[in-house]
């Protein structure tokens, strides 16, 4: 049966060609139920791509100008659900930045700890994932406990594994306990040996080299048309990062160097990811070894909450704290952008306040709904075969994607 919209004319013989509409998702396991490609093949080979989004789309930046400012927290989480933190942690930032609140030493390096954790988590459930799309299972399940390890030191500070809501807006809720720093110290001693098991397992493995090598190529000059960010962009070559860049959360403390790649293929993204991980250690280790004494909070009573104790004993703790819960205290007129450094790229929060007690207007610069845009160019001309790894070392999560 002919279709025109799936005829194309052999320029060769001059006869019709015969092309294949293939729908790669939403049902295939990589796409997560959520997105869909529609695939036209000459054979094996792709000729081009359609990527369908919205199937997830749950209008988190409406919902926002409808609730406090401490509860658009929990919509944050839900973007990029393997690195939560970093996404609570970058609103919160985004607030205390209209607010003109200075945190304290301690609340950064605190901060620092645990965004660098989330970036670990992250970066481990992607490379993982790539190592199973090639057939490569051992390593993902190595690594998965070492995941869970990170996520017992979240519910140590916060209650949650998953979707943290963690910190408030002005600091954390309480300061880390004894028990998430015995977690943290044991997981510095022990989690490198392991990682570079994992290392030698998959990098240096002959199939998955000939499944990545090559694989969804982007130069960087395409990369930067396509404002990329994030491992994807310094896999291309280029050394962009927001922590080093326009520095939050006090990261020029610390010494580290920023993995870049030459040919932006699916093995580059890998390795840029890999040796993130290192990195990402050497911060965590740093910050932890030069924790500031203080406060896990920074002086703002209208914006944080007050101890409990204070509340019961002292009248002004209790109405701030009454006002603060009720979402009766107004912020500043203002108009901010904040962006940090999450795992998949600079994840941005641009905010406008009128004054009142929710945001007039938020909109979140999600990193993987802007270098999806680029997926079918890195296909085009791949087998079919590539379509998942090259979209595996992407790493698009949904929630982040279609927010």
């Amino acid at each position: 049966m002919k279709e025109a919209t799936i005829f194309g004319e052999d320029q060769a013989t001059g006869n019709d060609k015969v092309y294949n509409t293939l729908n790669l998702g939403p049902t295939h396991p990589s796409t997560h139920g959520i997105f869909q490609n529609v695939l036209k093949l000459d054979g094996e080979i792709i000729v081009d791509a359609e990527p369908t989004i919205g199937y997830i789309h749950r209008a988190f930046e409406k919902i926002a100008e409808k609730r406090p400012y401490y509860q658009v927290t929990p919509l944050t989480d839900r973007m990029n659900y393997c690195s939560a933190p970093i996404n609570n942690i970058g609103w919160h930032m985004t607030v205390e930045k209209l607010l003109q609140v200075e945190m304290p030493k301690k609340v950064d390096y605190m901060r620092v700890i645990i965004m660098e954790l989330a970036r670990i988590a992250d970066h481990l459930v992607c490379n993982t994932v790539l190592g199973v799309d090639s057939g490569a299972l051992t390593g993902f399940t190595y690594m998965f406990q070492e995941r869970e390890r990170i996520y017992d030191m979240y519910e140590e500070v916060c209650g949650a594994r998953l979707t943290t809501n963690i910190g408030r807006i002005g600091g954390f809720e309480r300061d880390f306990n004894k028990d998430f720093r015995k977690k943290l110290e044991t997981f510095l001693k022990e989690f490198p040996a392991r990682f570079e098991e994992f290392d030698r397992l998959l990098t240096r493995n002959r199939i998955f080299m000939d499944r990545v090598i090559g694989v969804g190529k982007i130069s960087a000059e395409r990369a930067l048309e396509y404002s990329f960010a994030g491992p994807n962009l310094r896999a291309a070559g280029v050394d962009y990062d927001v922590r080093v860049m326009t520095p939050y959360s006090s990261y020029q403390d610390f010494d580290f160097v920023i993995p870049v790649g030459t040919d932006g293929d699916t093995f580059d993204r890998y390795m840029v990811r890999q040796n993130e991980i290192r990195e990402s250690l050497k911060i965590i280790k740093a910050a932890y070894e030069g924790m500031p004494e203080g406060n896990h909070y920074a002086d703002c009573p209208e914006f944080y909450l007050p101890k409990k104790q204070e509340v019961y004993t002292t009248i002004e703790a209790l109405i701030w704290h009454f006002k603060i819960i009720m979402g009766e205290v107004d912020l500043p007129k203002g108009e901010v952008y904040h962006s940090v450094e999450g795992a998949n790229g600079e994840l941005g929060f641009y905010l406008i306040s009128d004054g009142g007690r929710q945001p007039y207007r938020l909109h979140f610069r999600r990193p993987c709904f802007i270098y999806y845009q680029a997926y079918p160019e890195l296909i085009r001309g791949q087998m079919l075969s590539d379509a998942i790894m090259t979209m595996s070392s992407m790493n698009v999560i949904a929630g982040e994607l279609d927010a």
